[in-house]
């Protein structure tokens, strides 16, 4: 009997990281989101007509607005947002390691947590490329095309005037995929390398 309890310990473990990773991402993804779509200057208020940018609102006003009393926007950047952002993360990390009942370790969380934003940051430019490429695929011309397009062409930009259209097909969105799988395996090595020197 004792040992069917501990065979429950892990699998209860990874359920509750399971659902502590899906709730922290969608919620430090939607402050993510705030923060870029507010230094892109789309326009987010139910007046818009912006369906996304009604959904990042209700998602995040909620830790966003009270950390904006004490915390000032600099310039462009909602630093309210991006604070947001990494308290979640944190937050994550801290019950995990609270959950995984270790007795050490406990300064490697904040390390964890920013690593965790840029690997959402990266997960979340991924998503909204592929999007992209969908919906460019389709041709439809909405409201929700129109701000994808607004969101993906600031990292397109620059590739697209270094990689020239072949056939007609602009393959830039392609080449940002590949560079941000790059970037996500750059990250997980230098994590482990920060989390062993630590």
């Amino acid at each position: 009997m004792m040992q069917a309890d501990l065979s429950c310990q892990p699998m209860f473990y990874q359920i509750i990281s399971l659902l502590l990773e899906v709730v922290t991402g969608v919620l430090s993804g939607a402050c993510l989101l705030r923060l870029y779509m507010q230094h892109q200057r789309i326009p987010m208020s139910a007046r818009s007509g912006n369906p996304l940018g009604r959904f990042v609102f209700a998602l995040t006003d909620w830790l966003v607005l009270p950390l904006r009393r004490v915390l000032p926007a600099m310039g462009r950047w909602d630093t309210a947002s991006l604070l947001s952002a990494y308290l979640l993360q944190l937050a994550q990390f801290m019950l995990l390691w609270l959950l995984a009942g270790a007795n050490d370790g406990l300064f490697a969380v904040p390390i964890l947590a920013g690593f965790g934003m840029v690997r959402l940051a990266i997960s979340g430019l991924t998503g909204l490329l592929i999007v992209h490429a969908v919906l460019s695929w389709v041709q439809t011309a909405s409201l929700m095309a129109d701000l994808v397009e607004r969101l993906c062409a600031p990292p397109l930009t620059p590739i697209r005037r270094l990689v020239p259209l072949i056939g007609g097909v602009d393959l830039s969105p392609l080449v940002l995929l590949v560079l941000l799988q790059v970037a996500a395996i750059v990250l997980g090595h230098l994590q482990g390398l920060m989390l062993l020197a630590a």
